[in-house]
């Protein structure tokens, strides 16, 4: 099979596109014919030795895609072959076939694109969690999503209002970065490049809450943003820390933090799927659900093919997407 080949770490461009054994499936696996990839900054991190997890040589990086599954393991009972489903495993998607657990590959509707149902991966499971789980997300709340027009961030502006926030405020970097926010649903926005970061964003959410301030942060950020967000909480508040794209990790202010009542958590989605396989799967459904309804709808920007894998992953490096980047990879034959 055609896959992209990590055989030592090495910076991202230097990744080989070239031959791997087809894989087969061991007791409680299946293998699935690829369609799709999902591309990820995670994944560049997995081919550079960056990440905090470090697969054996060799590997194929790739941490979601969608396909049709082609063979059965010993004991699984769950899924057939010919069914299209998406996956979610610890890396390989960059790749035409990968041999993983059943219960990471999920039943996509009959209806759905290969390439929209791998950009409902990662990003979206992670901001399910932020924002129902960590957040404590309630209808009606305030949820300002910073970075919003990032993976993580644009799933959780879709999310929240699928669950039906009061408003979501978008927090961009400049005029373009607004109006792609507010096209896949933010109610307003905030420029984050302009002016004294510290006081403008505060007051700028005070102004669009009636002086409350936001009930819900989702930060996939970090850095000086971050402490200007807790200044722009309401009582009770909850920020919800998922990465640190600007590359600094903050410090929090534990005085914001007592003052206001204000809880700050972190989410790390990996741990939901090893831990709460069953949750992951009722989310999972809960999107695909909403997608049926029109609710949520990942905003793919650029399909690639497999062997530009580093334009692609460029591009995220760069920040020059503001939506999903999908790998395509084969017509499987369903």
């Amino acid at each position: 099979m055609k896959a992209v080949i990590v055989r030592e770490f090495t910076p991202f461009d230097q990744a080989q596109y070239g031959d791997l054994p087809d894989p087969e499936p061991a007791e409680g696996e299946v293998v699935v014919d690829l369609a799709t990839a999902e591309a990820n900054f995670p994944d560049i991190l997995y081919i550079e030795g960056k990440y905090q997890k470090k697969p054996p040589f060799p590997f194929s990086p790739g941490l979601a895609g969608a396909g049709v599954v082609s063979k059965l393991g010993a004991g699984v009972s769950d899924l057939t072959v010919g069914q299209r489903v998406m996956v979610l495993p610890y890396y390989g998607t960059y790749a035409e076939k990968i041999a993983l657990p059943a219960g990471y590959c999920f039943p996509m509707p009959d209806e759905m694109p290969f390439d929209v149902a791998a950009a409902f991966g990662l990003v979206y499971q992670t901001a399910w969690f932020a924002l129902t789980d960590r957040g404590a997300m309630k209808a009606g709340d305030t949820v300002l999503v910073l970075g919003a027009t990032g993976g993580v961030g644009m799933a959780a502006v879709q999310i929240a209002k699928a669950l039906g926030a009061g408003k979501v405020i978008a927090a961009t970097r400049g005029e373009e970065g607004a109006k792609t926010a507010l096209g896949f649903g933010a109610d307003a926005t905030i420029d984050t490049s302009a002016g004294d970061l510290r006081s403008e964003l505060r007051d700028r959410v005070k102004e669009l809450t009636d002086g409350q301030g936001a009930d819900v942060v989702i930060d996939p950020v970090g850095g000086d943003v971050t402490g200007a967000a807790l200044r722009a909480m309401a009582w009770q508040g909850r920020l919800v820390v998922v990465g640190f794209a600007s590359g600094t990790i903050p410090q929090i202010g534990a005085n914001y933090l007592l003052v206001k009542n204000i809880s700050v958590g972190g989410v790390q989605w990996t741990d939901y799927r090893a831990r709460q396989l069953d949750r992951v799967h009722d989310a999972q459904t809960q999107m695909f659900d909403l997608w049926r309804a029109g609710k949520l709808a990942p905003h793919i920007v650029r399909r690639l093919p497999l062997a530009d894998f580093a334009e692609a992953l460029r591009a995220l490096q760069q920040a020059k997407v503001a939506g999903k980047i999908i790998l395509t990879i084969q017509e499987p034959e369903e």
